[in-house]
């Protein structure tokens, strides 16, 4: 009897691992709600994409999320930050994510994803568009979608990023914006078993920024279920630099005054501005304050790791999987544990007021900027894709996190080892906030010979990461999710 209750309490602890999957949040006019509490969801994120572009190497068997000791490594650094998405930019859609997505989601940290790469074909080219928007093209983009559709902490999809920027690009690139949100959408009405938001991240190129919200936001033909009008709005912006900034010095208020009758949600899909160091992250307190809740759905910061190539991460990762945090990280968790999280949850009475615009002419102010609200139609071989979906996804699911500790050695800004790091589960219709926590202020530097912070070391093992699935996990899962 004692080693069948045994047996059953293993049993029923594998099931709990998969029934603490976070609820899914929704658009709601201008707001993401929880799919279940109705609570407001306001986005306090961190861009997540370790090596940067040049760390994406096609056929490397790597990207961002398929390694399982390093997502538990960052989710436990980011669990005590207080974040609650990740953006990640470069995926494989063809590699496993379903650890890393479920180490993420048992955190209550949701994730948005880029569809393109950097590499030949996954992207569309803005000096060859009629070119690059083909059903290869589209087949890439629908895999990301399969690889990460069955995941509850998928909160959407950026079709493009920064695409319109450089002169003459807003005449010509729009439509194709607009063309490649209808095919997600209808890939993902048609494929998906729920209904994922898909939106477009923009340069925060001011001669550009208001026409290219008005052009993708509007409703073509007075249709408010075009599917190729955005979901919602990202803002990539450094206006605000160092602690001398201000709400108006930084231009803030003119970007809640441009989108003050927004119909859908926008956000800082990247902020951070390094021009003044240490970056003191008091625009946090703008952001998530008064004068722009109303508006503005958060923000991610630029970035969580450390690139060479610039100044912008709040963790230094090693080669041997170990980790040291920087000083931004310390002066960011600070900003966060200063905000009023129930506030920031309550509803906006406004988010649903509005009515979105139908499109036309009239809604673009800059000479040069498209005004045809014509979308290409979809490309020879695509409609196919949508209709049955592409051949041989790889279709992720959420598996059991079986391992909490983290298996690496952290250390704090002060160099001394951070003891006992690990992830805390959350129940199932939380989110992660910020928790008051100073994670440096818990590191000792007796936890290491030196109290300095490790080197890069080449070759080094990394641990392992184990995954336990039985079959009755699998069939709880299954009852779970029919």
């Amino acid at each position: 009897m004692a080693s069948f209750s045994k047996l059953l309490f293993a049993l029923l602890a594998w099931t709990v691992s998969l029934v603490l999957a976070v609820q899914n949040v929704k658009v709601q006019g201008s707001d993401y709600v929880n799919n279940v509490t109705s609570d407001r969801f306001q986005i306090i994120g961190v861009a997540y994409q370790p090596g940067g572009s040049a760390g994406f190497v096609a056929g490397s068997g790597v990207d961002p999320l398929s390694n399982g000791t390093f997502c538990l490594r960052d989710a436990a650094l980011m669990q005590r930050l207080g974040i609650n998405t990740i953006r990640v930019y470069n995926l494989d859609p063809s590699l496993n994510h379903d650890l890393c997505a479920s180490i993420f989601n048992a955190v209550g940290i949701y994730m948005l994803l880029d569809v393109n790469s950097p590499l030949p074909n996954e992207s569309l080219n803005p000096g060859d568009l009629t070119s690059s928007y083909n059903s290869a093209y589209l087949n890439r983009i629908f895999a990301v979608v399969e690889a990460f559709k069955n995941y509850p902490n998928t909160l959407g999809f950026f079709g493009g990023n920064e695409v319109i920027q450089a002169p003459g690009t807003g005449g010509t690139v729009p439509p194709y914006i607009r063309a490649v949100t209808r095919d997600l959408k209808n890939y993902i009405a048609k494929n998906s078993p729920r209904n994922i938001p898909v939106g477009y991240s923009a340069a925060d190129v001011r001669d550009y920024l208001a026409d290219s919200f008005a052009y993708l936001s509007c409703d073509i033909d007075g249709d408010s279920s075009d599917k190729s009008r955005i979901d919602f709005f990202g803002l990539n912006s450094y206006s605000w630099c160092g602690g001398d900034a201000t709400f108006q010095s930084a231009g803030y208020d003119i970007l809640v005054e441009m989108f003050s009758n927004t119909t859908i949600p926008i956000f800082f899909s990247e902020y951070g501005c390094n021009e003044v160091k240490p970056r003191v992250f008091n625009e946090v307190q703008a952001l998530y304050g008064p004068n722009m809740t109303g508006v503005m759905s958060g923000g991610i910061v630029y970035e969580y790791v450390q690139e060479a190539s610039n100044n912008y991460g709040l963790v230094d990762v090693y080669d041997n999987g170990t980790a040291a945090i920087r000083g931004d990280y310390d002066v960011l968790q600070k900003q966060y544990n200063k905000l009023d999280i129930k506030a920031l949850q309550s509803g906006n009475a406004s988010a649903t007021a509005l009515k979105s615009p139908s499109c036309s002419a009239d809604l673009i102010t800059e000479a040069g900027f498209a005004k045809s609200f014509k979308i290409p139609s979809v490309p020879t071989g695509g409609q196919s894709l949508i209709d049955n979906g592409i051949k041989n996804p790889n279709v992720g699911k959420l598996v059991p996190v079986t391992q909490t500790t983290v298996q690496v050695d952290v250390y704090g800004s002060n160099g001394g080892l951070i003891k006992d790091l690990a992830i805390k589960p959350l129940p199932q219709d939380r989110s992660n906030t910020p928790n008051g926590q100073d994670t440096s202020g818990s590191a000792s530097p007796s936890g290491t010979s030196t109290g300095a912070k490790p080197k890069s070391t080449s070759g080094v093992g990394r641990s392992s990461f184990n995954v336990l699935l039985g079959s009755f996990a699998l069939a709880a899962f299954a009852v779970l999710y029919v």
